[in-house]
């Protein structure tokens, strides 16, 4: 969580081991809950995969964990786009019928079921 952040946070926003210390306190905020401290994680970590012109791979985790995070704070005008902007991104650089697309169009569809 926090420990791991504070290890790399004065490192270069292109330092992989930051990008993924940030990742994982993503991913623990929201294992135990702390959505909104999560967000704001999620939030840089997906600004700063677009500043620096990470791969299309790695944005589209990101917006997914978003996404995440704004539908179980109850935002979901807010996760919806995203949903669509993975799916979308997902057909495009993977196909339709790759196991990562099936998983976000999955997930999209449950945000539409969910307005």
């Amino acid at each position: 969580g926090w420990a791991c952040w504070k290890t790399y946070v004065g490192r270069l926003e292109t330092d992989e081991a930051k990008g993924l210390a940030m990742t994982q306190l993503g991913n623990g905020l929201s294992a135990v809950g702390n959505w909104a401290d999560a967000l704001s994680v999620r939030e840089a970590e997906l600004s700063t995969l677009r500043r620096i012109g990470a791969p299309l791979s790695a944005i589209l985790a990101a917006q997914g964990n978003l996404a995440n995070t704004y539908q179980y704070l109850g935002r979901l005008d807010e996760a919806l786009p995203l949903r669509q902007d993975v799916y979308s991104g997902r057909v495009r650089l993977s196909g339709e019928e790759h196991e990562l697309t099936l998983v976000a169009a999955n997930n999209y569809a449950s945000s539409l079921v969910d307005l």
